[in-house]
Protein backbone atom coordinates (compact mmCIF):
# COMPACT_ATOMS: atom_id res chain seq x y z
CA UNK A 1 0.00 0.00 0.00
CA UNK A 2 1.37 3.43 -0.95
CA UNK A 3 1.80 6.20 1.57
CA UNK A 4 -1.10 8.13 0.03
CA UNK A 5 -3.39 5.11 0.08
CA UNK A 6 -2.53 4.44 3.72
CA UNK A 7 -3.14 8.09 4.59
CA UNK A 8 -6.59 8.10 2.98
CA UNK A 9 -7.51 4.72 4.47
CA UNK A 10 -6.55 5.94 7.95
CA UNK A 11 -8.51 9.16 7.44
CA UNK A 12 -11.48 7.19 6.13
CA UNK A 13 -11.55 4.93 9.17
CA UNK A 14 -11.27 7.92 11.49
CA UNK A 15 -14.06 9.65 9.59
CA UNK A 16 -16.35 6.63 9.89
CA UNK A 17 -15.72 6.54 13.63
CA UNK A 18 -16.49 10.25 13.89
CA UNK A 19 -19.63 9.79 11.80
CA UNK A 20 -20.83 7.11 14.17
CA UNK A 21 -20.42 9.54 17.07
CA UNK A 22 -22.21 12.31 15.18
CA UNK A 23 -25.37 10.18 14.94
CA UNK A 24 -25.90 10.81 18.64
CA UNK A 25 -25.17 14.55 18.54
CA UNK A 26 -28.03 16.99 19.10
CA UNK A 27 -29.04 19.80 16.78
CA UNK A 28 -27.96 22.37 19.36
CA UNK A 29 -24.48 20.82 19.65
CA UNK A 30 -23.93 20.96 15.89
CA UNK A 31 -25.15 24.54 15.79
CA UNK A 32 -22.89 25.51 18.71
CA UNK A 33 -19.89 23.93 16.99
CA UNK A 34 -20.41 26.01 13.86
CA UNK A 35 -21.00 29.20 15.81
CA UNK A 36 -17.70 28.56 17.61
CA UNK A 37 -15.99 27.80 14.29
CA UNK A 38 -17.15 31.13 12.85
CA UNK A 39 -15.83 32.90 15.91
CA UNK A 40 -12.44 31.20 15.52
CA UNK A 41 -12.34 32.17 11.83
CA UNK A 42 -12.75 35.83 12.75
CA UNK A 43 -10.21 35.58 15.57
CA UNK A 44 -7.72 34.01 13.13
CA UNK A 45 -8.07 36.76 10.52
CA UNK A 46 -4.41 37.81 10.54
CA UNK A 47 -3.18 34.20 10.40
CA UNK A 48 -5.54 33.26 7.55
CA UNK A 49 -4.81 36.35 5.45
CA UNK A 50 -1.06 35.89 5.93
CA UNK A 51 -1.35 32.25 4.83
CA UNK A 52 -3.39 33.33 1.83
CA UNK A 53 -0.78 35.91 0.89
CA UNK A 54 1.83 33.14 0.74
CA UNK A 55 -0.47 31.18 -1.57
CA UNK A 56 -1.09 34.26 -3.73
CA UNK A 57 2.65 34.96 -4.07
CA UNK A 58 3.29 31.37 -5.10
CA UNK A 59 0.34 31.39 -7.53
CA UNK A 60 1.62 34.51 -9.27
CA UNK A 61 5.05 32.92 -9.62
CA UNK A 62 3.39 29.89 -11.20
CA UNK A 63 1.53 32.10 -13.67
CA UNK A 64 -2.04 31.34 -12.60
CA UNK A 65 -4.72 33.22 -14.55
CA UNK A 66 -6.47 36.31 -13.21
CA UNK A 67 -9.68 34.34 -12.72
CA UNK A 68 -7.83 31.70 -10.67
CA UNK A 69 -6.13 34.39 -8.60
CA UNK A 70 -9.51 35.99 -7.94
CA UNK A 71 -10.89 32.68 -6.70
CA UNK A 72 -7.89 32.17 -4.46
CA UNK A 73 -7.68 35.61 -2.85
CA UNK A 74 -8.88 36.26 0.71
CA UNK A 75 -9.05 39.74 2.23
CA UNK A 76 -10.84 40.93 5.36
CA UNK A 77 -14.17 41.31 3.56
CA UNK A 78 -14.01 37.85 2.01
CA UNK A 79 -13.01 36.29 5.32
CA UNK A 80 -15.99 37.94 6.97
CA UNK A 81 -18.18 36.49 4.22
CA UNK A 82 -16.70 33.04 4.92
CA UNK A 83 -17.38 33.35 8.65
CA UNK A 84 -20.87 34.74 8.04
CA UNK A 85 -21.68 31.79 5.78
CA UNK A 86 -20.72 29.42 8.60
CA UNK A 87 -22.92 31.42 10.99
CA UNK A 88 -25.77 31.18 8.48
CA UNK A 89 -25.45 27.40 8.27
CA UNK A 90 -25.43 27.17 12.07
CA UNK A 91 -28.98 28.56 12.30
CA UNK A 92 -30.49 26.63 9.39
CA UNK A 93 -33.05 23.97 10.28
CA UNK A 94 -31.42 20.61 10.92
CA UNK A 95 -32.43 18.28 8.06
CA UNK A 96 -31.57 15.10 9.99
CA UNK A 97 -34.68 13.33 11.21
CA UNK A 98 -37.05 15.45 9.12
CA UNK A 99 -40.17 13.57 8.05
CA UNK A 100 -40.43 13.44 4.26
CA UNK A 101 -43.75 11.61 4.06
CA UNK A 102 -45.97 9.28 6.06
CA UNK A 103 -48.62 6.77 5.02
CA UNK A 104 -50.71 4.23 6.87
CA UNK A 105 -51.34 0.90 5.18
CA UNK A 106 -54.67 -0.94 5.39
CA UNK A 107 -53.07 -3.44 7.80
CA UNK A 108 -52.23 -0.63 10.21
CA UNK A 109 -48.50 -0.40 9.46
CA UNK A 110 -47.26 3.18 9.41
CA UNK A 111 -44.61 3.86 6.75
CA UNK A 112 -42.37 6.89 7.15
CA UNK A 113 -39.41 8.26 5.23
CA UNK A 114 -37.00 10.38 7.26
CA UNK A 115 -33.84 12.22 6.32
CA UNK A 116 -30.50 10.78 7.40
CA UNK A 117 -26.89 11.82 6.62
CA UNK A 118 -25.04 10.41 3.65
CA UNK A 119 -22.13 9.29 5.85
CA UNK A 120 -18.54 10.17 4.95
CA UNK A 121 -18.21 12.75 2.18
CA UNK A 122 -15.05 13.40 0.20
CA UNK A 123 -14.68 16.90 -1.22
CA UNK A 124 -12.01 17.50 -3.89
CA UNK A 125 -11.67 21.13 -4.91
CA UNK A 126 -9.40 23.79 -6.40
CA UNK A 127 -8.49 27.40 -5.77
CA UNK A 128 -11.36 28.61 -3.62
CA UNK A 129 -10.32 28.33 0.04
CA UNK A 130 -13.84 29.34 1.14
CA UNK A 131 -14.89 25.82 0.14
CA UNK A 132 -12.93 24.52 3.12
CA UNK A 133 -15.26 26.35 5.49
CA UNK A 134 -18.45 25.94 3.44
CA UNK A 135 -17.99 22.20 2.95
CA UNK A 136 -17.04 21.57 6.56
CA UNK A 137 -20.00 23.58 7.85
CA UNK A 138 -22.57 21.95 5.58
CA UNK A 139 -21.26 18.45 6.20
CA UNK A 140 -21.25 18.86 9.97
CA UNK A 141 -24.68 20.54 10.10
CA UNK A 142 -26.17 17.63 8.14
CA UNK A 143 -24.52 15.06 10.41
CA UNK A 144 -21.84 13.90 7.99
CA UNK A 145 -18.11 13.48 8.44
CA UNK A 146 -16.01 15.05 5.69
CA UNK A 147 -12.56 14.58 4.17
CA UNK A 148 -11.38 17.71 2.36
CA UNK A 149 -8.72 17.76 -0.34
CA UNK A 150 -8.01 21.24 -1.68
CA UNK A 151 -5.67 22.24 -4.49
CA UNK A 152 -1.95 22.78 -4.00
CA UNK A 153 -2.34 26.45 -4.91
CA UNK A 154 -4.37 27.04 -1.72
CA UNK A 155 -2.64 24.69 0.70
CA UNK A 156 -1.62 27.41 3.17
CA UNK A 157 -5.04 29.12 3.13
CA UNK A 158 -6.93 25.85 3.47
CA UNK A 159 -4.77 24.78 6.39
CA UNK A 160 -5.35 28.02 8.29
CA UNK A 161 -9.12 27.91 7.72
CA UNK A 162 -9.23 24.23 8.66
CA UNK A 163 -7.41 24.88 11.93
CA UNK A 164 -9.98 27.51 12.89
CA UNK A 165 -12.91 25.26 11.97
CA UNK A 166 -11.58 22.30 13.97
CA UNK A 167 -10.94 24.55 16.97
CA UNK A 168 -14.66 25.38 17.02
CA UNK A 169 -15.69 21.75 16.59
CA UNK A 170 -13.50 20.58 19.47
CA UNK A 171 -14.60 23.49 21.67
CA UNK A 172 -18.19 22.29 21.29
CA UNK A 173 -17.25 18.74 22.30
CA UNK A 174 -17.59 17.13 18.87
CA UNK A 175 -14.99 14.74 17.39
CA UNK A 176 -12.12 16.51 15.65
CA UNK A 177 -12.10 13.81 12.94
CA UNK A 178 -15.57 14.90 11.83
CA UNK A 179 -13.62 17.37 9.65
CA UNK A 180 -10.31 16.26 8.13
CA UNK A 181 -8.04 17.97 5.62
CA UNK A 182 -5.66 16.08 3.34
CA UNK A 183 -2.52 18.12 3.91
CA UNK A 184 -0.38 16.69 1.14
CA UNK A 185 -0.05 17.96 -2.41
CA UNK A 186 0.63 14.45 -3.72
CA UNK A 187 -1.89 13.86 -6.52
CA UNK A 188 -1.94 10.19 -5.58
CA UNK A 189 -4.07 11.17 -2.57
CA UNK A 190 -6.85 12.16 -4.96
CA UNK A 191 -6.67 8.76 -6.64
CA UNK A 192 -6.80 7.05 -3.26
CA UNK A 193 -9.93 9.00 -2.31
CA UNK A 194 -11.60 8.02 -5.58
CA UNK A 195 -10.99 4.35 -4.84
CA UNK A 196 -11.92 4.43 -1.15
CA UNK A 197 -15.15 2.48 -1.57
CA UNK A 198 -16.49 1.40 1.80
CA UNK A 199 -14.77 4.29 3.57
CA UNK A 200 -16.03 7.29 1.58
CA UNK A 201 -19.71 7.24 0.61
CA UNK A 202 -19.77 10.02 -2.00
CA UNK A 203 -17.26 12.28 -3.76
CA UNK A 204 -18.06 15.90 -4.63
CA UNK A 205 -15.53 17.60 -6.94
CA UNK A 206 -15.50 21.36 -7.21
CA UNK A 207 -13.07 22.89 -9.66
CA UNK A 208 -12.01 23.02 -13.28
CA UNK A 209 -13.10 20.75 -16.07
CA UNK A 210 -9.98 18.57 -15.96
CA UNK A 211 -10.41 17.88 -12.24
CA UNK A 212 -14.08 17.03 -12.51
CA UNK A 213 -13.54 14.81 -15.56
CA UNK A 214 -10.78 12.91 -13.76
CA UNK A 215 -13.04 12.36 -10.77
CA UNK A 216 -15.93 11.18 -12.93
CA UNK A 217 -13.68 8.87 -14.95
CA UNK A 218 -11.78 7.28 -12.06
CA UNK A 219 -14.17 7.25 -9.11
CA UNK A 220 -15.26 3.94 -7.62
CA UNK A 221 -17.74 5.71 -5.35
CA UNK A 222 -20.77 7.85 -6.37
CA UNK A 223 -19.97 11.36 -7.67
CA UNK A 224 -22.06 14.54 -7.38
CA UNK A 225 -20.78 17.24 -9.75
CA UNK A 226 -21.06 19.51 -12.75
CA UNK A 227 -18.49 19.45 -15.54
CA UNK A 228 -19.10 22.83 -17.23
CA UNK A 229 -20.92 26.05 -16.44
CA UNK A 230 -21.90 27.13 -19.95
CA UNK A 231 -24.73 29.45 -18.90
CA UNK A 232 -26.98 31.23 -21.41
CA UNK A 233 -29.14 34.33 -21.30
CA UNK A 234 -31.86 34.63 -23.95
CA UNK A 235 -33.14 38.16 -24.62
CA UNK A 236 -36.64 37.71 -26.05
CA UNK A 237 -38.11 40.13 -28.58
CA UNK A 238 -40.33 41.83 -25.98
CA UNK A 239 -37.69 42.04 -23.24
CA UNK A 240 -37.58 45.32 -21.34
CA UNK A 241 -34.38 46.99 -22.69
CA UNK A 242 -33.40 48.40 -19.30
CA UNK A 243 -33.77 45.02 -17.60
CA UNK A 244 -32.04 43.22 -20.48
CA UNK A 245 -28.99 45.49 -20.36
CA UNK A 246 -28.63 45.35 -16.57
CA UNK A 247 -29.07 41.57 -16.43
CA UNK A 248 -26.68 40.84 -19.30
CA UNK A 249 -23.87 43.04 -17.99
CA UNK A 250 -24.24 41.70 -14.46
CA UNK A 251 -24.52 38.07 -15.59
CA UNK A 252 -21.22 38.33 -17.47
CA UNK A 253 -19.13 40.95 -15.69
CA UNK A 254 -19.97 40.87 -11.96
CA UNK A 255 -17.52 38.00 -11.50
CA UNK A 256 -16.37 36.32 -14.69
CA UNK A 257 -14.62 33.39 -12.99
CA UNK A 258 -17.61 31.72 -11.33
CA UNK A 259 -19.63 28.85 -12.76
CA UNK A 260 -22.81 30.96 -12.84
CA UNK A 261 -21.29 33.59 -15.14
CA UNK A 262 -23.04 33.92 -18.50
CA UNK A 263 -20.90 32.55 -21.33
CA UNK A 264 -23.33 32.90 -24.26
CA UNK A 265 -25.85 35.67 -24.92
CA UNK A 266 -28.71 34.82 -27.28
CA UNK A 267 -30.57 37.84 -28.69
CA UNK A 268 -33.87 37.50 -30.51
CA UNK A 269 -33.57 38.83 -34.04
CA UNK A 270 -36.68 40.95 -33.41
CA UNK A 271 -35.38 42.50 -30.18
CA UNK A 272 -35.31 46.24 -30.94
CA UNK A 273 -32.16 47.29 -29.07
CA UNK A 274 -29.31 44.81 -29.61
CA UNK A 275 -26.75 47.55 -30.30
CA UNK A 276 -26.88 49.26 -26.89
CA UNK A 277 -26.86 45.85 -25.22
CA UNK A 278 -23.66 44.72 -26.92
CA UNK A 279 -21.99 48.13 -26.58
CA UNK A 280 -22.63 48.11 -22.82
CA UNK A 281 -20.79 44.80 -22.57
CA UNK A 282 -17.90 46.06 -24.68
CA UNK A 283 -17.62 49.23 -22.60
CA UNK A 284 -17.62 47.15 -19.43
CA UNK A 285 -14.42 45.52 -20.67
CA UNK A 286 -15.85 42.36 -22.23
CA UNK A 287 -14.54 40.87 -25.45
CA UNK A 288 -17.53 40.00 -27.63
CA UNK A 289 -17.38 37.19 -30.18
CA UNK A 290 -20.42 37.18 -32.44
CA UNK A 291 -22.06 35.55 -35.42
CA UNK A 292 -22.45 37.43 -38.71
CA UNK A 293 -25.53 39.34 -37.56
CA UNK A 294 -23.87 40.42 -34.34
CA UNK A 295 -20.70 41.54 -36.14
CA UNK A 296 -22.76 44.28 -37.81
CA UNK A 297 -23.56 45.89 -34.46
CA UNK A 298 -20.09 47.20 -33.58
CA UNK A 299 -16.67 47.15 -35.24
CA UNK A 300 -15.03 45.98 -32.00
CA UNK A 301 -16.82 42.62 -32.13
CA UNK A 302 -14.74 39.69 -33.37
CA UNK A 303 -16.03 36.71 -35.31
CA UNK A 304 -17.07 33.71 -33.24
CA UNK A 305 -15.58 30.31 -34.05
CA UNK A 306 -17.55 27.08 -33.78
CA UNK A 307 -15.76 26.22 -30.53
CA UNK A 308 -16.94 29.44 -28.87
CA UNK A 309 -20.48 28.11 -28.43
CA UNK A 310 -19.08 25.23 -26.34
CA UNK A 311 -16.59 27.20 -24.24
CA UNK A 312 -16.73 28.10 -20.57
CA UNK A 313 -14.47 31.15 -20.69
CA UNK A 314 -14.35 32.04 -16.97
CA UNK A 315 -12.98 35.35 -18.27
CA UNK A 316 -14.34 38.63 -19.70
CA UNK A 317 -15.13 36.99 -23.04
CA UNK A 318 -18.65 36.37 -24.32
CA UNK A 319 -20.12 34.64 -27.36
CA UNK A 320 -23.23 36.34 -28.79
CA UNK A 321 -25.69 34.91 -31.31
CA UNK A 322 -28.88 36.17 -32.94
CA UNK A 323 -31.74 33.63 -32.85
CA UNK A 324 -35.16 33.40 -34.44
CA UNK A 325 -37.45 33.03 -31.43
CA UNK A 326 -37.48 31.02 -28.22
CA UNK A 327 -37.51 27.66 -30.02
CA UNK A 328 -34.18 28.39 -31.70
CA UNK A 329 -32.77 29.68 -28.41
CA UNK A 330 -33.81 26.48 -26.65
CA UNK A 331 -32.37 24.36 -29.46
CA UNK A 332 -29.04 26.17 -29.15
CA UNK A 333 -29.03 25.69 -25.39
CA UNK A 334 -29.84 21.99 -25.82
CA UNK A 335 -26.95 21.57 -28.26
CA UNK A 336 -24.32 23.66 -26.50
CA UNK A 337 -25.38 24.08 -22.87
CA UNK A 338 -24.19 22.19 -19.83
CA UNK A 339 -27.49 21.92 -17.93
CA UNK A 340 -26.25 24.42 -15.34
CA UNK A 341 -28.13 27.77 -15.42
CA UNK A 342 -30.09 29.31 -18.28
CA UNK A 343 -32.06 32.57 -18.28
CA UNK A 344 -34.87 34.14 -20.27
CA UNK A 345 -35.48 37.88 -20.21
CA UNK A 346 -39.04 38.63 -21.33
CA UNK A 347 -42.19 40.46 -20.32
CA UNK A 348 -44.33 37.67 -21.80
CA UNK A 349 -45.21 35.45 -18.84
CA UNK A 350 -46.54 32.64 -21.04
CA UNK A 351 -43.30 32.54 -23.03
CA UNK A 352 -41.34 32.54 -19.79
CA UNK A 353 -43.27 29.55 -18.48
CA UNK A 354 -42.74 27.62 -21.72
CA UNK A 355 -39.01 28.35 -21.54
CA UNK A 356 -38.87 27.28 -17.88
CA UNK A 357 -40.66 24.02 -18.70
CA UNK A 358 -38.53 23.15 -21.71
CA UNK A 359 -35.05 24.26 -20.64
CA UNK A 360 -33.32 21.11 -19.38
CA UNK A 361 -31.16 22.86 -16.81
CA UNK A 362 -30.59 22.44 -13.10
CA UNK A 363 -31.48 26.13 -12.66
CA UNK A 364 -33.77 28.14 -14.94
CA UNK A 365 -34.34 31.85 -14.33
CA UNK A 366 -36.76 34.49 -15.58
CA UNK A 367 -35.69 38.14 -15.59
CA UNK A 368 -32.72 37.62 -13.27
CA UNK A 369 -28.95 37.39 -13.58
CA UNK A 370 -27.40 33.93 -13.76
CA UNK A 371 -24.93 35.15 -11.11
CA UNK A 372 -27.64 34.24 -8.56
CA UNK A 373 -26.76 30.57 -9.18
CA UNK A 374 -25.31 30.26 -5.70
CA UNK A 375 -26.49 28.40 -2.61
CA UNK A 376 -26.24 31.47 -0.41
CA UNK A 377 -28.47 33.42 -2.78
CA UNK A 378 -30.99 30.58 -2.70
CA UNK A 379 -31.25 30.95 1.08
CA UNK A 380 -29.32 27.72 1.65
CA UNK A 381 -26.65 29.37 3.80
CA UNK A 382 -23.84 28.04 1.63
CA UNK A 383 -23.40 25.43 -1.05
CA UNK A 384 -21.06 22.56 -1.49
CA UNK A 385 -21.35 22.78 -5.26
CA UNK A 386 -23.77 22.79 -8.18
CA UNK A 387 -25.02 19.46 -9.46
CA UNK A 388 -26.18 19.16 -13.07
CA UNK A 389 -26.87 15.43 -12.92
CA UNK A 390 -30.29 13.87 -12.63
CA UNK A 391 -29.82 11.61 -9.62
CA UNK A 392 -30.03 12.46 -5.94
CA UNK A 393 -29.57 16.27 -5.97
CA UNK A 394 -29.71 18.99 -8.65
CA UNK A 395 -28.71 22.64 -8.61
CA UNK A 396 -27.09 24.14 -5.51
CA UNK A 397 -26.24 21.29 -3.14
CA UNK A 398 -26.60 22.30 0.49
CA UNK A 399 -27.96 20.63 3.61
CA UNK A 400 -30.81 18.69 2.04
CA UNK A 401 -28.53 17.52 -0.78
CA UNK A 402 -26.17 16.01 1.79
CA UNK A 403 -28.84 13.73 3.17
CA UNK A 404 -30.55 10.61 1.94
CA UNK A 405 -33.48 8.86 3.60
CA UNK A 406 -34.43 5.67 5.29
CA UNK A 407 -37.78 3.97 5.75
CA UNK A 408 -39.16 3.56 9.23
CA UNK A 409 -42.02 1.09 9.64
CA UNK A 410 -44.08 1.26 12.82
CA UNK A 411 -46.37 -1.63 13.69
CA UNK A 412 -48.47 -3.02 16.49
CA UNK A 413 -47.54 -6.69 16.10
CA UNK A 414 -48.47 -7.27 12.45
CA UNK A 415 -47.15 -10.38 10.70
CA UNK A 416 -47.27 -11.01 6.96
CA UNK A 417 -49.69 -13.68 5.80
Amino acid sequence: MTDSAKLINDMGRNARSAFSRLTGVSDSQKSAALTAAARHLRASQDTIIAANQRDMDSARERGLSDSMLDRLMIDADRLESIASAVDDVAVLPDPVGQLIDRTERPNGLVMERIRVPLGVIGIIYESRPNVTADAAALALRSGNAVILRGGSEAIQSNGAIYDAMVAGVVEAGLPADAIQLVQTTDRAAVGAMLKASGLIDIIIPRGGKSLVKRVQDEARVPVLAHLDGICHTYIAKDADPEKALAIAVNAKMRRTGICGAMETLLIDQDYPAPGPLVRALLEAGCEVRGDDSVLELDERIVSAEAADWDTEYLAPILSVKMVNGADEALAHIASHGSHHTDVIVTEDSEMAERFILRADSAIVMHNASSQFADGGQFGLGAEIGISTGRLHARGPVALEGLTTYKWVVRGTGQTRP
